[in-house]
């Protein structure tokens, strides 16, 4: 594993450190203040988006026999949309970020797919741990179609996608419906996938640059503070059985190469891999975890887009 950056990587992310100054870690700050401070870092990303026909919003009823909320859902429209769409889950550490803070990276896959893209703004942990933001993505997938009905979204094809946390309770959300109807896709960037810390990335990778490990530890104690309770394959869906994993969708899997979370795709992968299956991790070297948030500055985060859409396209 190399620490090395690319250049764009390195020149975007010394600019950001002259521009912003100092930074408080917002894993140790209380949740309102840490979310504040993300959702400031990541205007500089939400500028010069794609057009679309239509951006609405639209909300998915709480169902109490699932155990799920109300969730306002972020609806992109592209030109000339096709059937069906994308769930995109965002990330944050199960903790942090918003549909809007993800908006400009969902607008890039709508246009790019052709694809409708529906945000879902699930609960956060601490105040509402594992697993009430899982069972908010759930109701989501259940109840997409009728709650977007009225903007024009048409039944059809369904992709799941998400990054970070957001992947992780992407693979979540796919067992938990197991014997239902499945995703036609599902694309899971550098996600989360297990609690080990002490991967060969986490190690690497312990202090950044970007993401840290500890960070990651604190962003578990918020999802998830019983470390015993983590095994559960809903809140570490790696650790799911092979039946389970075997009957996944086509996964499109990406890892940034210079991320702590590397370990958790490459571990996804070993596993699909034993079992037979086709998927195999593209792994973006050069870059920090995050970096498709970057796509109005950074190649590699366009790039990345445009092989998850083709890859998309190519299924369905």
């Amino acid at each position: 594993m190399s620490s090395d950056l690319a250049p764009e990587m390195a020149a975007l992310m010394e600019r950001m450190a002259r521009e912003d100054g100092p930074q408080p870690d917002p894993t140790t700050l209380p949740p309102t203040e840490g979310r504040a401070l993300a959702e400031a870092g990541n205007r500089r990303w939400n500028v010069d988006m794609p057009e679309m026909a239509e951006r609405a919003e639209a909300f998915v009823p709480a169902d109490p026999a699932l155990g799920s909320a109300r969730t306002r859902l972020l609806v992109l429209v592209p030109p000339g949309a096709r059937e069906g769409a994308i769930l995109f889950v965002h990330g944050g550490g199960f903790a942090f970020c918003s549909p809007e803070t993800h908006e400009r990276c969902a607008r890039v896959l709508a246009a790019e797919t052709g694809l409708p893209v529906v945000l879902p703004d699930y609960r956060l942990a601490p105040e509402h741990p594992f697993p009430a933001g899982l069972l908010d993505v759930v109701a989501t997938w259940r109840g997409l179609f009728e709650a977007t009905r009225a903007l024009g979204l048409r039944e059809g094809p369904l992709v799941l996608a998400g990054d970070s946390a957001g992947a992780g309770l992407c693979l979540s959300a796919l067992l938990h419906e197991a014997g239902r109807r499945q995703a036609d896709a599902a694309l899971l960037f550098y996600g989360v996938y297990a609690a080990d810390f002490e991967t060969e990335a986490y190690r690497t990778f312990a202090d950044g640059p970007g993401l840290t490990r500890g960070k990651m530890q604190r962003y578990w104690d918020f999802y998830l503070k019983d470390a015993s309770a983590r095994a559960d394959p809903l809140a570490s869906p790696a650790l799911a059985g092979e039946a389970a994993l075997r009957a996944l969708p086509p996964l499109h899997l990406m890892a940034a190469g210079v991320d702590p979370l590397l370990g958790d795709s490459l571990d996804l992968e070993r596993r699909l891999q034993a079992l037979g299956r086709p998927e195999r991790l593209e792994i973006v070297p050069g870059v920090v975890h995050g970096f498709l948030q970057m796509t109005n500055e950074l190649p590699q985060a366009r790039e990345a887009l445009g092989r998850a859409a083709q890859f998309v396209r190519g299924l369905i």
